[in-house]
Parts: C-alpha cells; structure tokens; sequence
C-alpha cells in the first residue's frame, strides 16, 4: 500500500524539474536570528549624555526585556552645511568612515559593540547609501557620483524637500564601489552583525545583492532594509518593513476601520509574501514617533492588543526608544529631547511576549515559524483570531478590536486540547464551539508547547 509520500513521488516521476516549486529567498539567515527581536536605540535622545557610554547602562534592562538585536540609529558626523535644527539630521552623514563627536569616539563604539556582544546581543547599525551631506568630502572628490538637476545642479533626492542631503548616483561605478568597501570596513574594524539600511528601495536591487555577498564573505549578517518589497529578500535583505501592518492597525484603532483590513493584511502576507522573509512588525519606530505623532496618539486604547499582534504575527517585533517606558509624546528630531524613563506596564508587556517569542517555536521568523492560520468565529467583524503551529508548538491569539465587550464563539474543533493563557496563566480545555469573552480592546493569548 503506498503511504502518502511515496504515492506523490511515483505521480511526480517524469515530470520535469522546471514545474518543481523553487523557495524564493537564497540567502542564509544568521542562525541566531531565527527567533530574535529587535530595538531601535535613538542614541541622541536616550540618556542625558547622548552617548554611547551613558547607553551601556541601559543593556542590562534591554537583556532582561528580551532584545537580541541593538539597531542603532545613524552613528556618523552630521553635515553642518544646510543642517535641519540645532543638532541636525542623522540622516546627513558628513563622514561615512567617522563617529559622530556628539556620541563619542571610535574607541568607545568598539566597547559598545564589545559589550552587546558580551551580553548574547548582537548591533547593526544604521547606514544611509542613498544620499550624503552637502559638505561630505565625496561631493568635491568625487562630484560625479551625485545625480542633478536639468540645469546641472546637485539635488536632494528627486521630489522629496530633504534639503540637507543631496543624491548619490547608483548608475555610477565609482559610488557602488565605495559604498561597498566602506560597509565590509565597519564589518571588519568594528564586528558589528550587520544593517538597517536607510530607503533601500531607491538603490538598485543588484547592488545590495553584491554588498550581501561581499559582506557574507567576511561574516553572516544580519540586513534590515527600510522597504516593503519581495524582490529585496532573494539575495540582500534578511528583513524589510511591515508598514502595511502598520497603516492597518491605526485605521482599525484610531478611526474605526473595518477589521477586514487586518484580515486582508493576513491574508497578503500569507499569500503573496516568501515564506522565509522576515518582516518587521511594529507600533512604532522613528519615522512614525517624528512624524505621526507618539504610539498613544496613533493606538490610543488599542494600543496593547496592537503590540500583541506585532508581536504574534509573522515577522519580528521592534521596540523603539522609550516604548516601553510609555512614551506619550513625539521626540524632536533635530534637536535634543530626552526620553523620560519610568516603570510602565508595556515594559512587562513586552517582555512577557518575547519570553513566549524565544521559547515557542511557533512564533519564530521566517520559515523557522508557523504559518498563521485563521480561526473562524461567530464575530468576525470584531475579534481578529488565529494560530500558529511548528513542531508541536502551538499559539492562538484572539484579539477584540472594538471598544465594546464581545462574547466570541471560536471554531477550534481542529485545534482542540489543553492550552494555557500567557498572561493569567489560565488553564483553558478546547472542545470547539468554544466561548470566550474579551474585554474592550482585550486579548487572550493561548499557547501548548
């Protein structure tokens, strides 16, 4: 009697190789990021000193938090001339092989990359190839590698008003060459783990192909590109944005949206994204806390059921700066602001969730997870639920996106059993047919492992 293998294989003999589904990422993920989360560090902004000295304070409380990855943002000397604020963007590298002075030297980056390192972290930093600053030496060693204007000018990137950048040309041998050499040296000289890679979209997709692999020669790393796009995972990018998630959760929670969007962004992701592309899931990063306001502001109530589907989802959760100790207000980005640290539950709130994150392998990223499949219910224009499953690990969020108390009725005869709930530690027994009742804007999370 043929087993259900061995049936499919006779049925496929003969068949040519061409009709064989292919997986579309080719590049390895480093080992350790199969189930790693990440932060956002805005070291300016972080402690009053706004250097990297003050910030290793702060990595005790990240370890316990549960933080593998340390994202700091942009560490180079900041263009003076045309500089936005006080401080500048940056954003608006002057020197791509310098520290900025602002944070301290070389020597103390070197100890800060060492220290993460101690601790079991890992550190990318962030790195700007699109564009320079005005008074970047390249512009005048090198002014062909930057695109113009119609009358022969240097230009900020076309129909964006970033006054003070301007535009690197990728169409130029000379600059992919450079920009290639210059990231192998921060790999080499200071061992970080990797990138995230300002506006990787406007850069041609076969140049970071290239960085990937020279960089890979020298150790795996880790490639985070600020884009949403499937054709950057084959050969670059071990990650890219979840915006669209984003966008969805501040419709739903802030203006009354429909819950289908979230359905609709599952359902993408599920269908039409590579199983083993990261994406990065969050409430919110630097972009959004500059320029949409605080995540209060964005989320309101529905702030917590929106970090627990970030992080429940496919994809890796980011924590940015001062998240975690309920940050309620923008933070300036030119010029100095200092984050208010204090105890807030979101702290505990994501540390309960990354504990579940490491252990369970059904939440881990890319094709180490499970794919998330959806639990239907009696009241699904309100309550978001799901499950996901890999080698005998299991977790079911079920997550009330209204402001109003519901009563769900879940369709769970598939995944009957013994679960238990991650923030009450309440024992639940699943028959199907089964009711539950979420509090407004509430989530239970069940899990077996």
């Amino acid at each position: 009697m043929y087993s259900c293998d061995s049936k499919s294989q006779t049925m496929n003999e003969g068949i040519s190789s061409a009709y064989s589904p292919k997986p579309y990422v080719e590049l390895k993920h480093p080992e350790w990021s199969k189930n790693a989360t990440i932060y956002e560090v805005n070291v300016r902004q972080f402690t009053e000193e706004g250097t990297f000295k003050a910030f290793e304070s702060h990595l005790p409380r990240l370890k316990e938090m549960g933080i593998d990855i340390i994202w700091l943002m942009p560490i180079h000397p900041i263009g003076e001339e045309n500089r936005k604020g006080e401080l500048g963007s940056y954003y608006s590298v002057k020197d791509y092989y310098g520290v900025n002075p602002e944070f301290g030297t070389m020597e103390d980056f070197k100890a800060l990359v060492d220290k993460i390192h101690e601790m079991g972290m890992y550190v990318i930093i962030d790195w700007v190839a699109n564009h320079s600053a005005w008074d970047n030496a390249l512009v005048k060693e090198h002014p062909e590698w930057y695109t113009r204007t119609p009358e022969g000018n240097f230009q900020p990137t076309p129909w964006y008003d970033w006054d003070d950048i301007i535009d690197f040309d990728y169409d130029q041998p000379g600059i992919r060459e450079y920009m290639t050499e210059v990231l192998k040296y921060w790999v080499k000289e200071t061992n970080i783990d990797g990138y995230r890679c300002d506006v990787a979209g406007f850069i041609p997709v076969d140049f970071w192909d290239n960085v990937r692999k020279e960089l890979d020669a020298i150790k795996p790393v880790f490639m985070l590109a600020e884009w949403e796009s499937r054709d950057l995972h084959k050969n670059a990018f071990d990650m890219t944005y979840a915006w669209s998630l984003w966008d969805e959760l501040h419709e739903v929670t802030t203006k009354g949206k429909s819950r289908y969007r979230l359905v609709e962004y599952m359902a993408h992701d599920v269908n039409t994204f590579p199983k083993d592309a990261y994406r990065m899931t969050f409430t919110d990063n630097h972009d959004k806390n500059s320029w949409e306001g605080n995540q209060y502001a964005n989320f309101g109530e529905g702030l917590e059921v929106s970090i627990v589907m970030a992080a429940t989802v496919n994809g890796m959760p980011l924590v940015y700066s001062g998240q975690e100790a309920g940050l309620d207000r923008s933070l300036k980005f030119f010029d100095k602001d200092l984050i208010e640290w204090k105890e807030h539950p979101n702290a505990q709130l994501y540390k309960t969730l990354f504990d579940l994150k490491h252990r369970n392998k059904a939440l881990w990223n890319g094709a180490a997870g499970g794919e998330m499949q959806r639990i239907y219910s009696d009241k699904m224009d309100q309550v978001i639920s799901f499950v996901r499953e890999k080698e005998g690990h299991r977790v079911m969020p079920i997550l009330n996106f209204t402001d109003q108390e519901v009563t769900v009725t879940l369709e769970t005869a598939h995944y009957a059993g013994r679960y238990q709930e991650l923030f009450s530690g309440t024992s639940y027994t699943l028959k199907g047919k089964d009711k539950l009742t979420l509090k407004p804007w509430g989530y239970i999370v069940l899990y077996q492992e």
